[in-house]
């Protein structure tokens, strides 16, 4: 394939940022009174943005439109002080990417972190000019796995479907490039098990980030 952009999501494919967002949740649950979780429950709760992830956090009864965006509030005021306090990239991840830019790549990114922390991270945790667009979920723009995100992406690019590759750890990411046409990699290093990419349509998976280059 003559791939010209790679897109990728962010949480749980090019970071790891599981400890974070828990902390950063379970902040926000007991500033209001509710119970915390494991930080393995964290890895289900992930996934379609951080109201999706209040919503899943918070017990079933609870779950009213005030209560979560009050919860949502205290999150988004943790996790902008404490995105980066134990969040890495994954390992071969930095290698990667440098040497998918050697091959004259481009790469975006796609995330449904909400815009402003999927910025910082993405200045925080890799050089300057390294993704050409960068985009976290927006106000008035359906998160994935809507494909107005990798549209977007392409719009801005100028890239065609066959010439994108789409990158992702979950079922939401599978999803979101089957619905906008694209080649999908699951990558199992992420937040989610093998059988979740393979039930949701991977054209392919791979183990460890240095694979993707074969397929590019």
């Amino acid at each position: 394939m003559d791939t010209k952009l790679v897109i990728f999501d962010l949480d749980g494919t090019l970071l790891d940022t599981i400890d974070d967002l828990a902390a950063a949740t379970n902040h926000a649950l007991q500033q209001n009174g509710y119970p915390a979780h494991e930080r393995s429950a964290y890895r289900y709760f992930v996934g379609n943005g951080i109201t999706r992830l209040v919503e899943r956090a918070l017990p079933e009864a609870a779950r009213d439109e005030e209560t979560v965006m009050r919860v949502r509030r205290d999150f988004v005021d943790y996790y902008s002080e404490h995105n980066t306090d134990r969040t890495r990239p994954y390992p071969g991840i930095e290698s990667l990417v440098g040497k998918i830019a050697e091959r004259g790549v481009r790469m975006a990114v796609a995330s449904n972190k909400y815009q402003a922390a999927t910025a910082k991270l993405i200045d925080r945790y890799f050089p300057a000019g390294t993704f050409c667009v960068v985009l976290g979920q927006r106000e008035g723009i359906e998160p994935k796995p809507d494909p107005t995100i990798v549209f977007d992406i392409l719009c801005e690019t100028g890239c065609k479907k066959t010439e994108t590759l789409y990158v992702g750890d979950s079922k939401v990411d599978m999803l979101t490039a089957a619905n906008s046409g694209l080649r999908s990699v699951g990558v199992t290093w992420g937040f989610r098990p093998r059988a979740e990419l393979e039930e949701h349509g991977a054209k392919y998976i791979i183990d460890e980030p240095d694979r993707l280059l074969e397929i590019l």
